[in-house]
C-alpha cells in the first residue's frame, strides 16, 4: 500500500481551537499564535470566524486579528463565514486583509444540522450557495467542512450514504474541497475509510481533508486510515485545543504536534519544524493557563528538560 510521501496540515487552533474558550483571549495573543505557527512551517492556518459575537463571543475580534497578521508568502489563511453577512464582514477590510479561503459548514446528520444551525441540511446548502458564489467571483477559495461524518451526538452512527449526499450537495454549489470531520471523535479506522470513500465519489483525493477529534483516542489511527486511501491533507490543532459546543464530552482536535511526530516517524514530509511547533503550543497553552494537550509535546519537553 503506497502512502503519500508528503502531507499538508491545516492548523485550526486559532479558530476551531479557541472559539469555545470561556476566558477571553486577546487579539494580540491570537495573532502571536498565527505568527508562531507560520514560523514553524504551517502552510495553512484557519485564523478566525466571521460569526455573530452573540453566538461566538471569542471571535468578536475577527477583523482586528486579520488586520494584525504579518502574512507570509505561500501560506493560506482561511476564515469561517457561515452566511452572507459573515462573508461581507470578511471582505469589508482592504483587499490585502481578505482571507485566501472561506469555509462553510454543513452536517451529515439532520439532527445536528437543526441543533447547530437551526435548519435542515438542504436549507443550509441553500444558505451557503450565494456565499460560495460571491467568494468564487472575488477569487477567494471555498472549503466545505462536513461535520458528524461518522457519528452524531443525537443520531448515533452516520451511514456513509449520508456523507455522500452532503458531499454531492457541497459539490453542486461550487465548493472546491471538503473536510471529512469526525466531530465527536467516535470514529474508528474502517468507519472513517467508509466516510472518506463516500466523499471520494464526488471529490478527488486532492480535494479532501481529514479532521479528527481524539475523544476516544482514535485520531492518529484514523489519520493513518485516511493516509491509506491517499488522503494527504489533514486538520489538527496546536496543543490539541478545541472541542464542540454542541457535542457533549467531545474533546479537542487531535494535536498538530502528535500528527507531525507520527508523520515524521513514517518518513512523510510536512515541512514543519516540530520543535518550533511545540513552542507555539506552549505559548497558547500558557496564555490559557494550562498544559498543552499533546503527548508528543510533553515527551519532547521532558526530554529537553532532562
Amino acid at each position: 500500500m503506497k502512502l503519500p510521501t508528503q502531507v499538508r496540515l491545516v492548523d485550526v487552533g486559532p479558530r476551531d481551537g479557541l472559539q469555545n474558550e470561556k476566558q477571553p483571549v486577546s487579539a494580540e495573543v491570537k495573532i502571536g499564535l498565527v505568527h508562531r505557527l507560520q514560523d514553524a512551517g504551517l502552510k495553512e492556518i484557519e485564523v478566525t470566524s466571521f460569526v455573530s459575537p452573540k453566538w461566538v463571543p471569542q471571535m468578536a475580534d475577527n477583523a482586528e486579528v486579520m488586520h494584525g497578521i504579518g502574512r507570509k508568502p505561500g501560506v493560506l489563511y482561511s476564515v469561517l463565514t457561515p452566511n452572507m453577512k459573515g462573508f461581507e464582514a470578511a471582505i469589508a477590510a482592504p483587499r490585502e486583509e481578505w482571507p485566501d479561503e472561506i469555509v462553510v459548514f454543513g452536517a451529515a446528520s439532520e439532527a445536528f444540522s437543526q441543533k447547530n444551525i437551526n435548519c435542515s441540511i438542504a436549507e443550509s446548502i441553500e444558505r451557503f450557495a450565494p456565499v460560495v458564489a460571491a467568494a468564487l467571483e472575488k477569487g477567494i477559495r471555498v472549503r466545505g467542512a462536513m461535520s458528524c461524518t461518522v457519528g452524531c451526538p443525537y443520531e448515533g452512527e452516520i451511514a456513509p450514504a449520508k456523507v455522500g449526499y452532503l458531499a454531492q450537495l457541497m459539490k453542486g454549489i461550487g465548493v472546491q474541497r471538503v473536510d471529512v470531520a469526525d466531530t465527536i471523535g467516535v470514529g474508528t479506522p474502517r468507519k472513517v475509510q467508509a466516510a472518506m470513500e463516500a466523499t471520494l465519489a464526488h471529490f478527488g483525493v486532492d480535494a479532501i481533508s481529514g479532521h479528527f477529534h481524539d475523544t476516544y483516542g482514535q485520531a492518529l489511527a484514523n489519520t493513518l486510515a485516511a493516509l491509506e486511501l491517499g488522503v494527504w491533507n489533514f486538520q489538527s490543532s496546536s496543543a490539541g485545543l478545541g472541542g464542540c459546543p454542541y457535542a457533549k464530552g467531545a474533546t479537542g482536535n487531535v494535536a498538530t504536534e502528535d500528527v507531525v511526530y507520527m508523520l515524521h516517524g513514517m518518513g512523510i514530509e510536512t515541512g514543519i519544524d516540530l520543535d518550533r511547533l511545540i513552542d507555539a503550543g506552549v505559548y497558547i497553552s500558557e496564555a490559557l493557563g494550562r498544559e498543552p494537550n499533546s503527548r508528543a509535546s510533553k515527551a519532547i519537553r521532558t526530554k529537553r528538560a532532562g
